[in-house]
């Protein structure tokens, strides 16, 4: 299970943020290509995401390049980008199957010969996007997640941007359902306003109630209170390991059921479980995959 509860957006036109990039305490870097640089500045900034990719040591922090629009810049950065090895692109404004496809043809040309195969993460922006989000989910098995991209979204639909997101609950259940539909990751919408930690806060709480695992993030300030939403609790450890506990018992007894304070523990609940633990031991806390 790879680790994505934060994904930090770094300006690909900023050498002193790109160096400094995987110290930052983010699971993933995303190197910023499209709405981070001005137009004029796009062929510098992918020489500058392509020398870090080749020269700086993120250490375990996943290296995530968002690349411009598959009807802007997105060829030549694909060219230039892939055979420096990232461990992932973010695609955005993802509409359909289709432009994943082209995504993967483009990708497969750029590829070395026996490179590892970059991974895809769609971003999800527009009323179409989220329409077709489980075709999008299933286009391609280098699809690792789905991301929702809110301010694009919303200002194509008309809506007001809140800090309560409730214009934006319709559009978190489909990237979330789409995703777990489809046996991926699904990633939130960052939060905008890096100066309100109580909102940020009431913010991921939300998003980690409807079932997000991770977020995008604008600001190395948001980091932590991200994580220690996102991380398991002593509360959630231990339920875990309550289950974990009784579907042994059951299986030593030969029941193919088992019951954990009066409720019946089946797959869906075994695998909760068993992801919560998992969670727990990649990041350092009691408990771990049994």
């Amino acid at each position: 299970m790879d680790l994505r509860r934060t994904l930090l957006f770094i300006p690909g036109n900023n050498p002193g943020m790109l160096q400094n990039g995987g110290v930052l305490g983010a699971d993933a870097v995303i190197l910023d290509l499209e709405d981070a640089v001005a137009p004029l500045e796009k062929d510098s900034a992918r020489i500058l995401v392509a020398h870090a990719l080749r020269n700086v040591d993120y250490g375990t922090c996943e290296t995530v390049v968002r690349i411009n629009p598959l009807d802007t810049f997105a060829h030549d950065d694909i060219a230039t980008i892939v055979p420096c090895r990232p461990k992932a692109l973010l695609i955005p404004k993802v509409q359909s199957a289709a432009d994943i496809k082209v995504a993967v043809e483009l990708m497969e040309k750029a590829e070395r010969p026996g490179q590892e195969p970059v991974k895809i993460i769609a971003l999800l922006e527009t009323p179409r996007g989220l329409a077709e989000a489980y075709s999008i989910a299933c286009a391609d098995s280098r699809i690792v997640a789905l991301a929702l991209g809110a301010e694009d979204y919303t200002a194509s639909i008309g809506a007001q941007r809140t800090s309560s997101g409730i214009e934006i609950l319709t559009a978190r259940s489909l990237v979330l359902n789409a995703a777990a539909a489809a046996g991926i990751q699904a990633l939130d919408t960052p939060f905008t306003d890096a100066n309100d930690e109580t909102g940020l806060l009431a913010d991921t709480q939300l998003a980690r109630q409807l079932g997000f695992s991770g977020k995008l993030t604008i600001n190395p300030r948001q980091i932590d209170i991200i994580h220690s939403v996102l991380n398991p609790d002593t509360k959630d450890i231990s339920w875990a390991e309550r289950v974990i506990k009784a579907i042994k018992v059951a299986a030593a007894e030969g029941s193919g059921v088992a019951s954990l304070e009066g409720k019946m523990v089946d797959a869906p609940i075994v695998a909760r479980a068993e992801r919560i633990l998992i969670m727990a031991q990649r990041v350092g806390l009691k408990g771990a995959a049994q």
